[in-house]
């Protein structure tokens, strides 16, 4: 395995690095979703296939190649290709200018070790999770590079992290 410069992983994790309960994002602030948008662009997003079930309508994300990772050879997605392997998706994205990793739980840990970047929303709240992100404060070889500004909505205080391998 080695760092990809091309490839990040964008994710939106609470305070104890949760990300999701029940197939589902648990925390959501809308600016959040802005910034996502911005940050993959016309880039190519791979996705586990739970995490794609969760998007509006279960569709790919418009204006991206969409690549998603799953272990079910019977799986197909409109709009989208499927790899079934970490393997097979390193493949398809061999060329690709940007790659951005967005989840869930298990894509997150099988690609990160291929990033060399992570857009993190991280929001100031404990909720209620069954999947986590890798809690990178305590991964060696990454470092917080932009702490960002805090924010707040509706109660809700975050901010805009990148972290970075050093």
């Amino acid at each position: 395995m080695s760092v990809r410069e091309n490839f990040s992983a964008v994710v939106a994790a609470d305070a104890g690095w949760g990300i999701g309960l029940n197939g589902t994002q648990t925390l959501v602030v809308p600016e959040d979703r802005k910034h996502f948008r911005s940050v993959t662009g016309r880039g190519t997003v791979i996705v586990g296939r739970r995490t794609l079930l969760d998007f509006p309508g279960g569709r790919p994300l418009k204006n991206r190649r969409n690549i998603v990772l799953t272990r079910n050879p019977d799986f197909t997605v409109e709009g989208g290709e499927t790899a079934h392997s970490v393997e097979e998706a390193l493949t398809l994205v061999s060329d690709d200018e940007q790659v951005f990793v967005i989840g869930g739980e298990s894509v997150y840990r099988a690609l990160l070790p291929y990033c060399r970047r992570a857009y993190v929303t991280r929001i100031d709240a404990d909720a209620e999770n069954d999947a986590f992100f890798p809690a990178l404060d305590s991964l060696p070889g990454w470092r917080l590079a932009d702490p960002g500004e805090e924010r707040e909505h509706d109660g809700l205080r975050y901010r805009f992290e990148l972290w970075e391998r050093e």
